[in-house]
């Protein structure tokens, strides 16, 4: 039996308002599968070591304990 038999005979057994789901829902799919297809850019690719080097600024400070938490060292 083929995938589409299946889907098939299984809508046909449904109530009205059950189809009118499917329908909404299989639209949707196609509606997000046209757009994944349509732009490959938005796959994002792996990062490899280093490819955010210089993009992250720590300041000179950074070990320095916090003023807020004085009273409790």
């Amino acid at each position: 039996m083929t995938i589409d038999l299946e889907i098939f005979q299984t809508v046909v057994k449904m109530p009205d308002s059950l189809k009118q789901e499917i329908l909404h829902y299989a639209k949707y799919l196609l509606e997000k599968h046209a757009t994944t297809e349509s732009s490959p850019e938005q796959i994002e690719q792996p990062h490899g070591y280093g490819s955010w080097a210089g993009q992250i600024v720590m300041s000179d400070d950074f070990d320095e304990p916090l003023e807020d938490l004085k009273e409790y060292m």
